[in-house]
Parts: structure tokens; sequence; C-alpha cells
């Protein structure tokens, strides 16, 4: 168990090396003048009690000494500034083009993975991966990792300018403050799990969030805000019990290591003192002693903050461990070296096919299906039939477990994705509008569309006349989530992006469900005009809007039961007139 944590937090560091890899000369720029900075900080002590040992003892004040030492100071002052401010524009731009590169790369993830990795997850725990968790990364693993270098060169470069003034006293400083690092080692490690099941909590309210918001009507229609609220607070809860151990732990080290360094700063303080006394010679001056003093408290402070780092660390290692599982999901199989679809007449044959989303339950058995060219198919059925599941298959968002299907007489597996994809054109039940202007919504399949094809393929939509009513006509901007659109419009608009780019085989999904019934009757004589030589899938729960399809597949428990005309299928009084006549009872 404890290997395999090591092998996980090995894995993070690694996959934010790898993202750091293009900024490491903007790195390595922050740590020289992080270098020089402390070399300048740890240098003033120095020039400080020089100054102090002028002004020391009787007629012993020179005053000429102690201004120069002053000026020394103010452009050692002047020095760490500058290059502090220099080091954190470096640590700062490299963190941020890290993060950029890693949210890119988690976003393009999620446009290469399966469509069963984002069906099986909660959005709201993805949305937190990509955005919130790679934050994280950036103000834990990779500027903690200067503060960490920082602190470690103050250390060493703390020893040898108290080795140059005295050895004595310098074991005084080391010999105690080992304690400080046991202490900060035995809290972070009790704190690492507790910041990992944080991190995956703050996922899970995410997604609960994120699924309470996008439902909310659906909440409000039935009455469950209480019981809404009560999940929430219950995961709430669970957050907050974990992140308050996971700080109260994490909290201790702080106060735990400055205990210990004050307890260095009084024993420096005392044998320094005692020194000067037992020193006429001046071999141990008073200067030196401030010096010292400044030493132990510049030599402990690094403890300090990088103690006070470990809570961001162990947070950013968990987030970059879910941004790394993210990244590691595997993805679609490539496309590379497939050719394109060149040549599409509409034909689809599926030969044996067989398909389940889990294992243990087939959905889809030993399927087989013939469709010629220009032919409108309807699919009709009771729900869980696999109506839908035969869309997901013919677009190739699943692949089939066995068989195979063929489009123009050509596997599907052997073209690419996107040629396939580019045959269709599909128009769902659940309508999506992205935040941009109606055109740049019509025009989503299309974006080199004139504005003459935008509003010809908006009028053929029947909806050119209601976006002219809009404020900014085809300039407005709208989103999925505003009020200003009905959602038959908003659905009309997603028609007539199909009618803009004029597909050869269409997928309708219950396209019309929105639309009001007069809506409708001029949007079916549209798709009429449309269908007119082209392949045309259809699933419709009213069987009256599908009397005149050239094929109705009727599926039952993922197999196609009956095929025929309308008229057929009503003559044979099989399933499909059951079906039709409960719709008129």
């Amino acid at each position: 168990m404890k290997k395999q944590k090591n092998a996980k937090a090995k894995g993070s560091i690694k996959l934010v090396l790898k993202f750091m890899r293009p900024y490491y000369p903007l790195i390595a720029l922050a740590l020289l003048f992080s270098v020089i900075q402390i070399a300048a900080t740890l240098y003033a002590p120095v020039i400080i009690g020089d100054a102090i040992d002028y002004i020391i003892g009787t007629d012993n004040v020179n005053l000429e000494q102690v201004m120069k030492r002053a000026y020394i100071l103010m452009g050692l002052i002047a020095a760490v500034m500058v290059f502090q401010w220099l080091a954190s524009l470096c640590t700062n731009k490299a963190a941020m083009n890290t993060v950029r590169d890693m949210r890119c790369a988690a976003f393009n993830k999620l446009n290469r993975v399966p469509l069963s990795v984002i069906d099986t997850r909660a959005h709201g725990d993805l949305l937190s991966r990509v955005v919130n968790d790679t934050d994280l990364i950036s103000d834990g693993l990779i500027q903690g990792f200067t503060q960490l270098f920082s602190g470690i060169v103050t250390v060493v470069g703390t020893i040898v300018f108290m080795v140059s003034l005295n050895v004595s006293v310098t074991l005084v400083v080391v010999l105690i403050t080992p304690v400080s690092i046991c202490v900060a080692y035995l809290i972070a490690r009790a704190t690492h799990n507790m910041f990992k099941t944080q991190q995956n909590k703050r996922g899970e309210l995410s997604g609960l969030t994120e699924e309470a918001l996008s439902g909310i009507k659906v909440v409000k229609a039935f009455n469950r805000e209480e019981i809404a609220q009560k999940e929430f607070d219950e995961v709430d809860e669970e957050l907050r019990k974990v992140g308050t151990k996971a700080m109260f732990y994490s909290a201790l080290t702080n106060p735990g290591t400055r205990f210990v360094n004050a307890i260095v700063y009084a024993a420096v303080a005392v044998v320094g003192a005692l020194m000067v006394i037992r020193s006429p010679s001046g071999a141990f001056t008073v200067g030196m002693l401030s010096c010292f003093l400044s030493y132990a408290h510049q030599y402990t402070k690094p403890f300090n903050e990088i103690t006070g780092v470990v809570t961001e660390l162990q947070t950013a290692s968990a987030a970059a461990a879910r941004v790394k599982e993210l990244l590691e999901e595997k993805e679609e199989p490539a496309d590379d070296g497939l050719p394109a679809l060149e040549y599409c007449d509409g034909s689809i044959e599926i030969e044996h096919a067989d398909f389940s989303y889990v294992p243990s339950r087939p959905l889809i058995k030993d399927l087989n299906l013939s469709v010629l060219p220009g032919k409108r198919v309807a699919i009709v059925g009771p729900t869980g039939c696999g109506k839908t599941t035969l869309i997901n298959l013919l677009m190739r968002f699943y692949d089939v477990q066995s068989g195979r299907i063929l489009i123009s007489d050509t596997p599907v597996t052997d073209i690419t994705r996107s040629s396939l994809r580019g045959a269709y054109g599909m128009v769902l039940q659940d309508s999506w509008i992205f935040r941009g202007t109606v055109a740049e919504n019509i025009a989503y399949g299309k974006p080199d569309a004139t504005r003459e094809e935008i509003e010809n393929a908006a009028k053929r939509a029947h909806i050119h006349s209601f976006i002219e009513k809009l404020e900014k006509g085809y300039d407005t901007v709208i989103d999925d989530e505003g009020s200003s659109i009905s959602q038959g419009e908003k659905q009309l608009l997603c028609i007539a992006r199909i009618m803009l780019t004029q597909p050869p085989m269409l997928i309708l999904d219950e396209a019309t469900s929105n639309i009001d019934t007069r809506t409708e009757q001029k949007i079916q004589s549209a798709f009429a005009a449309m269908m007119k030589g082209r392949t045309s899938f259809v699933i419709a729960h009213r069987l009256s809007t599908i009397a005149d399809a050239d094929l109705i597949l009727v599926m039952r428990d993922g197999n196609v039961i009956e095929q025929g005309t309308h008229a057929e299928l009503l003559g044979r009084g099989g399933f499909y007139a059951e079906l039709y006549n409960s719709q008129f009872v």
C-alpha cells in the first residue's frame, strides 16, 4: 500500500515536471535570481555586525565606517527587492504557462476519450479536475518548489556564513534544528491522506452542485429542494470534517517548528553572550553576536516557510494525482493512417452486431439491418429498447463488441471518425446552444458560411422571422442557460444548422418534440424536402409523424422484431399495431 502511494506521488511529480519542461529556462532564471537575493540577504547581517562593532566601547565610535556600512546595506536591500521581484516574476510566469498547458491537455483529453468516460463520470468532477485541481498544482507543486529551493539555499548559505564567523555557536544552531524537521515530517506524513480525501470530496461536491443546477427546474417541480439540500449538506459536512482535520494537523506544523526555533534563538543568545563576556580579546564581539542572532532567525525561517507550504504541497500532490488520472484515461483508437470517407451513397449495412454498455447486461444482440440509399427509416419501440443506442453505433460514439457496420460498403472502422460523422446531420431531442451570436450558432457546422447562406437556412427552418425580431438580429448573443429564447426556438436553431450543412444522411431524434403543432407541420415539410434523396433515420414516439417513412424498424430488447411500411405493419397486427393503436385509445 505504501509503495503504491509513493508511486502515485512520484507519478504526479513526473507529470508536473513534464509540463514544466518547456519553461525550465524561466525556472532556472528564477532560481538564479533567488540565489542572488539570498546571498545579499545573508551578507546584510555581516555589514550590520561590523557597524555595531564600530560604535561599541569608549571612544570607539567611527562614524565614517558606520556610514560606509549604511550605504552598503542600502545597496543590499535594493538588490534584495529587485532580485526577489524578478524571481517571483519568472516563477509566476512559468507556473501560469504550465497550468495553461495542463488545462489544454486535460480539455483535449476530454475530446479524445471514448464517450463512455464522459457518460460514466460526474461532469462537475471532471470540471473540477480541469479547472480547480490545475490551480492547486500551480499554487503548490510549482511555486512550492521554488520556495523549497530558496529555503535550502538559505539554510546552506547561513551555515557557510556562520561557520566563517564561529564554529562553536554554529554547532549550537545546527544540532537543535533537526528537531524542527522531525516535527514537520511526522505531521506532513499524517496529513497526506486527509488532503487526498479532501480533493475527492471537492470533486464529488462539484458534481452534485452541477447536477442540481442543471436540473433545478425538475428539482423545484417535484418539490425536492429539501432533499437536494440534504444531499448537498451531507457531502458538504463530510468535506468540512476531513478539511478541518487536514487543516488542524497541518496547522500544528508551524507552531511546532516555531517553538523549536525559539529554543534555537534563545540558545544562541545565551551562548553568544557568554562568549562575548569571556572573550576580552575581541575574538567574539557584540557585532558578531548580533550577526549570529540574525542568522539564527534566518536559518530557522526557511523551516517555517517550508513546513508552512506543506499544506499546499499535500493538496497539490492530491490534485496532480487527479489530473494525472484524467490524462491517463484510455483514448479512442487513433484514426492515423485511415482514409477519409470519399464516397457516400447513403447505404447502411449492419451485420450480426452485438453491444452492451455493461458486459453483464446485453442490450443489442445479433442485429442485422440493410438500408438502401435515400430511404427514410423510422425507428420505434418502447423506452430502453435500443433506439438511441443504434444511433450511437451509427455515429461511432460507441463501437460494437462484435459484428460490423458498413456505410456505402465500407466498414466504419476502416475510415476516420471525422469523415463518418461529417456524413451525418443530427438533430437531437435535447437542443444545445453555445454562447455566441445567433449566426455563429447556426454556422456551427460550417464556420465559413456566408450571411446569405445562414439566413436561407434559418428561413427553411422557419426561425428567420423570430431572429429578425431580436435586438441585434443575427448578431444577438445567446447561450444555452439564458432565458431570452425558448426551448423550442433553440431546437429550431439546431435544425437550421442541419439545413445549412446539407449532409448526405440525417439523424433526427425526436427533433420536433419541443415545437408546437403548427410549427411542426412547417418543419416536417422542410424536413421532407431536405430528406429527399438522403438516407434518414428518424426516432419518433408519436407514430403519426412517421407514417410516410419508407421503412419502419420496430425494436424491442435490442432486436428488430418487425420492419416494413406503416400500412404493412398495421396490416400484420403485430407489436407495431399495438403501439400505434395505444396512442389513440
